[in-house]
């Protein structure tokens, strides 16, 4: 519920008769256009701090008790954010010097104040607004909507990860797909693949008349298969079972022999560099040719990201099940407390604490807003819930009314807590501590995400003809990119080394490079679309059928991008939803940082991963596309620009013209340097 609606609630609960007020400054979209400072300075203005009696026990909040009551007005005042095109209007507070309102109740305050003068609109459309300083339903709506206008000032750690939705959904090329089978391009994919088939056709013709094999001289095939295939199966293997040591470490974490917010993120790490550390060093010792390397380095990397996602998001849920367990031994000690008589002075008082969450239902969401909302507000780390368990905790008497408030803070706490360990899931077996089994673990290795979720949605059958259009189509596709790779890429990657081996300078090479650079580029661009392909709509739907997995949304329409960070989100969204959750969003929780620099940090981070691949393809350092994709920062601000905001034609074409120049130009660097 917005802060506006809180506010008519309560004008309607205390002026029946009272015509409704549009508090158009407390919409949810308009505070976060405002200027706190304003309100806030305000507040201070008439001696008013945010953090109201009600809501503090500090000594600060029984000081402001007993200080005279005063009757402000809040007046909206036009401003403009730079974050936000649209007009907005903040809050202004101001002290009323009739005393006469200090004589009234509550009501007729507001009531009188409805009708007079002071409660007009201008020309400009500003209002007043009488509001009682005493009125401790109107102070707790006004403080809510304090520390809501706070939220872009200051990051504060989310102690919630953020949730991924999962439904059932099809990839955009699946023939189950309707939208894209009734789509008016439909036939440009059709005539994609036919024309691919004509020039395997006339390729294979070719080397059938010079070799008389219709593959060629066949280098790259010879490669693939002349050493070590079974021992890169039985590594691939090993290394998928080697996952378990996550999931040891969370039941160890389930069992309290590991703290996970003191030790167990660290042993958690150490284990991963481990884990990678050793997927690359054995490509190395085992001196593998690239096909190999690319293929087990990769299939090590999304092992990396799932033990991650599982063991950080289960590891949260083991500090929320720690939590609530702790709220249920309070519950449980405060049932054996008998109430005295008279009313106790034992702290804290009804009267200090925040029962304004009580109305709205028990959620993990509430939950983690409201708690965000008190670390912002808070002078001390002491919030109500932990005041009550010291409370309890020392056995200090306590009167019905304590009782009864303490009871309903604590189990909504306990109801809120218990919402987030249910998470997504509607099966109790995959509710939070029922899901550290063995075989929920290893499903999850085998379900095509890098993102942990308690539970996803599921198809009912597995369609074996659907299974098989998809591995002929996976054979299709590798056998289509070895003769492309054949006919265009071998020859001039053995060009380059035919360069080295004679001794050719480097200016020489350079001399090269244009020529080597326009053999490259369509060769490129047509193994970058199949290789996309290949794993993105045959290998990740071949795994989706057989684990009966609903949610085909792999990609989304990158080739429609018109910026790079519109391609970053649509190509590849198992890895963006990774990075958005595990990178992005941790960032700014962890380490406090704002949105800018969590972008600039998982931008990097991606791009030493994807300099890392290249390191174990050419065994060299060079860092060419760690900078082109960091070079995709200044393009998206670019893109942003009034010059080019609205052009969606033209970011298209830049796109493009960057997708056909970057595999061929990486890699005639990497062959010439």
């Amino acid at each position: 519920m917005s802060a506006a609606d809180e506010t008519r609630s309560a004008v309607r609960d205390r002026v029946h008769h009272a015509k409704d007020i549009d508090i158009n400054a407390y919409d949810r979209h308009s505070r976060e256009a405002q200027h706190p400072a304003a309100l806030a300075e305000a507040l201070k203005a008439v001696r008013r701090i945010p953090d109201t009696p009600s809501d503090s026990n500090s000594e600060a909040g029984y000081e402001a008790m007993e200080k005279p009551l005063q009757s402000v007005l809040l007046r909206r005042r036009s401003g403009t954010d730079s974050y936000d095109n649209s007009a907005s209007d903040t809050p202004e507070i101001l002290t009323l010097e009739t005393s006469e309102l200090d004589k009234k109740s509550s009501s007729e305050r507001l009531h009188q104040s409805l009708s007079s003068p002071e409660f007009r609109s201008g020309g400009k459309g500003k209002k007043t607004y009488v509001v009682a300083s005493d009125d401790a339903e109107i102070r707790e709506i006004l403080r809510r909507g304090l520390e809501r206008e706070r939220d872009k000032q200051s990051p504060v750690r989310h102690e919630k990860l953020r949730d991924m939705v999962f439904t059932r959904q099809f990839s955009a090329f699946d023939r189950q797909n309707q939208d894209a089978a009734n789509s008016p391009f439909h036939g440009f994919y059709v005539l994609f693949w036919i024309a691919v088939a004509i020039s395997i056709i006339k390729m294979a013709a070719e080397n059938w008349r010079k070799t008389g094999n219709p593959l060629g001289t066949n280098e790259i095939m010879k490669t693939m298969f002349r050493r070590d295939v079974i021992v890169l199966l039985l590594s691939d293997g090993i290394m998928c079972g080697m996952t378990g040591v996550s999931w040891i470490i969370q039941r160890l974490v389930f069992l309290q022999y590991i703290d996970w917010e003191r030790s167990g993120w660290i042993l958690q790490n150490i284990w991963q560099t481990i884990f990678i550390a050793s997927v690359v060093g054995l490509t190395l010792v085992r001196d593998w040719p690239w096909t190999h390397t690319v293929f087990f380095v990769l299939h090590g990397l999304v092992m990396l990201m799932k033990q991650h996602s599982y063991a950080f998001y289960n590891g949260h849920l083991s500090s929320v099940y720690k939590k609530r367990q702790s709220l249920l031994l309070k519950l449980k000690q405060l049932e054996n407390i008998s109430p005295v008589n008279s009313p106790s002075l034992t702290n804290p008082k009804v009267s200090t604490l925040s029962t304004s969450h009580l109305a709205h239902p028990p959620s993990a969401d509430e939950y983690h807003e409201r708690r965000h909302s008190l670390s912002k507000t808070r002078s001390t780390d002491q919030t109500d819930i932990e005041s009550i368990s010291r409370a309890i905790e020392a056995a200090e008497p306590l009167d019905m009314e304590q009782l009864h408030v303490f009871e309903r803070l604590i189990k909504w706490e306990v109801d809120a807590l218990t919402d987030e360990l249910r998470g997504k899931a509607t099966d109790l077996d995959h509710f939070y501590p029922n899901n550290l089994t063995f075989l929920n673990h290893y499903e999850y290795i085998v379900l095509p995400t890098v993102v942990y979720e308690l539970q996803y949605p599921r198809s009912e059958s597995i369609d074996w003809f659907y299974v098989a259009e998809k591995v002929c189509a996976l054979v299709g596709v590798i056998f289509v990119m070895i003769m492309i790779s054949q006919a265009f890429i071998y020859p001039v990657v053995m060009r380059t080394v035919y360069m080295k081996e004679a001794g050719w300078t480097v200016a020489e090479r350079f001399r090269e490079f244009p020529w080597m650079l326009s053999d490259l580029i369509f060769p490129f661009m047509m193994e970058y679309l199949l290789a996309w392909y290949l794993i993105w709509e045959t290998v990740l739907n071949i795994l989706a059928e057989l684990t009966y997995f609903a949610d085909r949304s792999f990609y989304d329409a990158w080739w429609n991008s018109v910026s790079w960070d519109q391609y970053a989100r649509d190509w590849n969204r198992p890895v963006h939803n990774f990075l958005l959750r595990h990178v992005y969003h941790s960032s700014i929780s962890s380490m406090r940082v704002n949105k800018h620099t969590a972008t600039l940090i998982t931008f990097f981070l991606s791009a030493c991963v994807h300099e890392l691949i290249m390191w174990c393809i050419f065994k060299k350092l060079r860092g060419y596309l760690l900078i082109l994709q960091m070079c995709q920062l200044p393009l998206v601000k670019m893109s942003r620009t009034k010059w080019l905001r609205n052009q969606k034609t033209l970011g298209n074409i830049l796109f493009w013209i960057g997708i056909f120049t970057g595999p061929s130009l990486l890699c005639s660097l990497y062959l010439i340097l």
